[in-house]
């Protein structure tokens, strides 16, 4: 039974299989069935994104909260799983931590997709990996700078795609907050000038995530010298701007970029509902 909770799980065939059914005219390969959406953390693109691409693919949607399934205080993550996969074709997750997916996956009664861990999202780096090759043409060769915080579950999940599909990826961040095990090629520097220059993509993310509120002012001081702004996207001339969102205007990044022509995040989160949809139809192939 196939599972994605982490894009290190695929091989390069399997991640260019996602993305290929993502730019693919729907099928209708759920026939009616479910497909259980359990959010343990609120997210805009995610829940949009994933109900839309089950609708597209014939399936229903279900939206479960922490508190209908009661996981660990109710029933036991095993009965959960199995009573889910009574209903349901998938059962999708958005949770605080990844070892709870692990522990549905390995009931291995039903497909787990992981919609965000606190160590892995692969939803994101396969819209970003998506968003690139519509860009560039291509994802291999194609230099991605990721500029701030990059020890997160969004930078290490596009690190991995980068490096299974032969991008070059370059992290700029500051000490400690580094990408923590990266896969082997990816370059991690200090200095952002650096790290974009002559980039194809320049990305960057919140320095403050949910959850992160009490490290607030202590992140800001650590990244201030990491905002994407006009001066920096100066050394990347012919680059775009991606943002996984959301975005704090006059932080990690200026409004002057983040809403300027060289912008492609709208584009980018449309692509959270395609690839959403080359995920699902992957995990009920074969």
């Amino acid at each position: 039974m196939k599972h994605l909770l982490a894009i290190r799980d695929l091989s390069p065939a399997d991640l260019e299989d996602i993305l290929a059914m993502s730019e693919e005219s729907a099928a209708k390969p759920f026939a009616d069935k479910g497909v259980a959406l359990y959010f343990e953390k609120p997210s805009a693109r995610t829940r949009n994104s994933m109900e839309m691409a089950v609708a597209q693919l014939g399936g229903h949607p279900v939206y479960l909260q922490k508190d209908e399934l009661g996981i660990g205080l109710r029933e036991s993550v095993e009965d959960v799983t199995r009573t889910l996969a009574c209903f349901h074709a998938i059962a999708a997750g958005r949770v605080k931590d990844h070892r709870l997916l692990t522990a549905m996956a390995a009931v291995n009664a039903l497909p787990v997709l992981n919609m965000l861990s606190d160590t892995d999202h692969p939803l994101q780096a396969l819209a970003d990996l998506l968003t690139i090759r519509q860009l560039c043409g291509r994802i291999e060769g194609v230099k991605v700078a990721f500029v701030g915080d990059a020890n997160n579950n969004v930078a290490r999940s596009l690190a991995e795609g980068c490096t299974l599909l032969g991008a070059e990826l370059i992290t700029a961040s500051p000490a400690g907050y580094e990408l923590q095990d990266p896969p082997a090629g990816v370059r991690q520097l200090a200095d952002p000038v650096e790290a974009v220059a002559g980039a194809d993509i320049v990305y960057t993310d919140v320095w403050v995530s949910m959850g992160q509120d009490r490290e607030a002012e202590r992140r800001r001081a650590a990244c201030s010298a990491y905002q994407v702004d006009a001066a920096l996207m100066a050394h990347a001339p012919d680059a775009f701007f991606l943002h996984c969102l959301p975005a704090r205007r006059g932080e990690e990044v200026t409004a002057e970029v983040i809403d300027g022509p060289r912008s492609v995040i709208w584009q980018q989160a449309e692509n959270r509902m395609h690839s959403a949809r080359g995920a699902l139809q992957w995990l009920l192939k074969d």
